[in-house]
């Protein structure tokens, strides 16, 4: 896979259409970038566009759009509630795949230097790709803001990292930066008082809040040993806050960017600023993602909130996303749409254009399968087969859980329902990775076979896509008989009055298992060395047979 990465610039401008569809379009235009979100906001004048791309294209493309913003945007008249200091305000640069940080950096500085030479605006680099500690927080960066910018530059210490101390009055200045993938959160309270959310955002944003003798608010500021204000430490680490009243909505937010999810996850904070609104006689009313979040944090928040309801969270993955986005009130002020605001839905809509054949409906499914075409065959079907075994597994487990009277047994019925799940999705993507492998043998025996280089290359290549087409239906074949352990005991001490259903997943696992064992071996039939692959499916099927049999006479006793 090519390097992947994610640019996130903020604009100062979110009313004006005609400026940010220039600037949408001189990135969506850039041979390579997929723009992937604009999200405007018009209280904070501010937009935020997000794109992908290699580091190259996503430099060009990041360079044209600033360049729209310098020629459109005038800062000498721009009003906002965000802090900003620039028409482009920042410019973060964020690793996606087989990047690192240090490898971004000097695609960070690359940029810099093309704006600061062709555009004459000052740039500062903060997070990772700062020359010093002062600046790689980009608060102390934009300190001052706009206003302030003319005589910060004159100070010897905030000399630009490329460009001159020349003040630019219509552009400002911009901050490029690279930095893990922050989440610009919104939670939205029951007020229309800034000064109330401010106080619940200085509660428990990581700064906090200065720290004064008597009145909170108006007392003498405390001073340190170096004559630095004193601060009260807020209860949230990785937590950027501030308050803020949003005209559009009619609410006052808390507006945060949270730089480090891993440590203070999303569902984390919701919480925490539900509790210290509570304390200050507010309530929290609902949240806003603003641009995209990766699917780990969604999933994380909706297996959270099923915990604390002591529901199973061995559920579907949309149906956890949807406990998240209920539980965050995401849908409060704008409608939260996975496909859109989660990045890797997102970015699996815009990459896949082969339409998948777990996506077809059953119907469709069968339909497909009976075409006189040989895929998807037998290999995908088993593969599907075990995927319906192991969903009826799941289902037994969470009516488990979910049992009246067995609150006690959730955790447990949980677990298996969770483990249950993770098989499920593995067969689901094997249904379609047969599929593939067959595509696979196909376009090698289609290879030049002329010379004979191009004969040993077409060889090597039919043997490796039949070794790796007898490889997917062995996954199938372990994968499946993973569900056995989880089944029996399910059948055992699982809901009785689905035991039935036990037995019906216990039969689909074998049968997905042999039906998978049988392409193994046609798979491997014109293969002389077969890497142990046949070895192992052999040992497989002949344990099938007995856990099939232990678990059907099983349940036929009991029943």
């Amino acid at each position: 896979m090519n390097k992947l990465i994610e640019c996130v610039p903020n604009f100062s401008e979110g009313n004006d259409k005609e400026i940010l569809d220039s600037i949408a379009e001189a990135i969506s235009s850039t041979k390579g970038v997929t723009l992937l979100n604009v999200d405007p906001g018009k209280a904070t004048n501010r937009t935020v566009m997000t794109f992908v791309g290699s580091p190259e294209e996503v430099i060009d493309a990041a360079f044209y759009a600033i360049k729209v913003a310098s020629e459109k945007i005038d800062m000498s008249k721009h009003k906002g509630e965000h802090p900003r200091f620039g028409a482009t305000d920042v410019c973060p640069l964020i690793p996606i795949s087989n990047v690192t940080f240090d490898e971004l950096v000097p695609y960070a500085e690359k940029l810099g230097k093309r704006v600061a030479k062709e555009l004459k605006i000052p740039v500062y680099l903060y997070e990772h790709a700062a020359k010093n500690k002062e600046r790689k927080n980009l608060a102390n960066v934009r300190s001052g803001e706009y206003e302030g910018l003319k005589k910060k530059l004159t100070k010897k210490t905030w000399k630009p990292d490329f460009g001159t101390t020349v003040f630019n009055k219509k552009s400002g200045a911009l901050a490029i930066g690279v930095r893990d993938f922050l989440i610009a959160y919104n939670i939205n309270l029951n007020t229309k008082s800034t000064r109330l959310a401010n106080a619940i955002a200085f509660d428990v944003r990581e700064k906090g809040r200065i720290k004064r003798k008597g009145h909170p608010v108006i007392g003498d500021i405390v001073y340190d040993n170096k004559g630095n204000p004193s601060t009260i430490p807020g209860s949230l680490k990785h937590v950027k806050a501030i308050g803020w009243y949003i005209e559009e909505f009619g609410i006052s937010q808390i507006s945060m960017n949270l730089t480090n999810i891993n440590q203070t996850p999303i569902h984390v904070v919701f919480d925490e600023v539900s509790k210290k609104a509570e304390k200050r006689g507010a309530r929290v009313t609902g949240s806003e993602i603003v641009g995209l979040i990766p699917l780990k944090p969604m999933l994380d928040a909706g297996k959270y909130f099923l915990k604390k309801q002591n529901r199973s969270v061995g559920i579907p993955e949309i149906d956890i996303i949807s406990i998240a986005i209920e539980s965050l009130g995401l849908n409060q002020v704008k409608k939260f749409i996975p496909e859109k605001n989660i990045i890797e839905y997102y970015l699996e809509s815009l990459f896949d254009d082969k339409k998948k054949i777990i996506e077809l409906k059953a119907s469709e499914f069968s339909d497909e399968v009976a075409r006189e075409s040989p895929a998807p065959g037998g290999g995908s079907v088993s593969a599907y087969v075990g995927a319906l075994g192991s969903s009826l597994g799941e289902m037994v487990a969470n009516l488990s859980a979910n049992k009246r009277g067995w609150e006690e047994r959730v955790e447990k019925f949980s677990s298996i329902a969770n483990q249950i799940d993770e098989i499920r999705k593995d067969l689901l993507f094997l249904v379609d990775e047969d599929s593939n492998s067959f595509d696979r043998i196909m376009s090698s025996f289609k290879l030049p076979n002329n010379s004979e280089e191009e004969k040993k290359i077409r060889l090597k290549a039919i043997y490796d896509s039949s070794i790796y087409a007898a490889e997917v239906p062995l996954r199938v074949m372990n994968r499946s008989y993973d569900c056995y352990e989880l089944i029996f005991e399910l059948a055992k001490n699982g809901n009785q009055n689905s035991i039935s259903d036990a037995g019906v997943a216990c039969l689909c696992i074998h049968a997905a298992i042999y039906g998978a064992y049988l392409n193994v071996k046609i798979n491997l039939k014109d293969i002389s060395n077969d890497q142990g692959i046949l070895k192992k499916a052999n040992q497989i099927i002949k344990k099938s047979a007995f856990e099939r049999d232990k678990i059907i006479s099983f349940i036929e006793e009991v029943i």
